[in-house]
């Protein structure tokens, strides 16, 4: 008997994103980039955008996402992704135009371009990846970390009195008016990944029918920067990270 009398195409249960390139992922073990680049490229894929996909990539360990996803791309200067999809979405109305960003990235260097660009309703999804710190440049202190959260700049873990409260800006941007879709999302469980690929899908779309501005919040895990093991980040991360950024939607505006 022949192998593909008994491998037939309705027994395949998995098959790698086909807009997902072979170059070898530089992420460290357990970085959560690695899943939501694959559900990225199988949302446009599914979505059948392939030819009508401008991704953002800025500065970070986002960087290299247009090594892995095979669509067009344009890198940004640090921060100003939102900057630079708005005049992409703008010249390309029927385009989906997306960024794919970092907490250091989109709620420090990037604060104004990220809110004006969500206040002004571009027409764009934003994809932001939130570990809580700084992965690339050695785990320092990120606008994002928890109190007592112990990073390279805050040894004894973040004080409040001399570094500030942690930056929800996910929670700021629900508050515009230019937002339609706003969410939080993880990727450590199955059933968290089939929950984020399902919004990432939510703001792609809304992007291509020009419903206003998407923000997908996807907490992530920095196992480098934290100090643990891919099991241990992700067990930290649920616990302590969930509390602050508790995963669901915050605003999700109907056509």
């Amino acid at each position: 008997m022949d192998i593909q009398d008994i491998i037939k195409p309705e027994n395949k249960v998995y098959s790698s994103p086909r807009l997902l390139n072979d170059s070898t992922m530089h992420y460290c073990p357990g970085c959560s980039h690695g899943v939501v680049h694959k559900l990225v490229a199988e949302v446009i894929d599914e979505m059948g955008l392939e030819h009508n996909a401008i991704g953002i990539a800025p500065v970070g360990c986002a960087v290299f996402a247009y090594k892995y996803i095979d669509v067009d791309w344009i890198e940004a200067a640090h921060g100003r992704a939102p900057a630079l999809a708005t005049a992409a979405k703008r010249l390309n109305p029927d385009r989906l135009v997306f960024t794919y960003q970092g907490d250091g990235d989109f709620a420090a260097i990037g604060t104004a371009e990220s809110i004006h660009a969500a206040n002004r309703g571009e027409n764009i999804a934003i994809i932001f990846i939130n570990n809580g710190i700084y992965g690339m440049t050695g785990g320092q202190m990120a606008p994002t970390t928890l109190e007592g959260m112990k990073t390279a700049t805050t040894p004894y873990g973040r004080n409040v009195e001399l570094n500030g409260y942690p930056l929800d800006i996910t929670k700021l941007l629900a508050q515009l008016d230019g937002t339609c879709y706003v969410t939080r999302q993880s990727v450590h469980k199955p059933a968290a990944v089939r929950q984020a690929k399902k919004a990432i899908r939510r703001a792609f779309e809304n992007s291509v029918n020009r419903r206003g501005c998407s923000v997908v919040e996807i907490l992530g895990t920095c196992s480098s920067g934290w100090k643990m093991t891919p099991h241990q980040s992700n067990l930290w991360m649920e616990e302590h990270m969930k509390e602050k950024y508790p995963v669901g939607d915050l605003k999700n505006i109907e056509e």
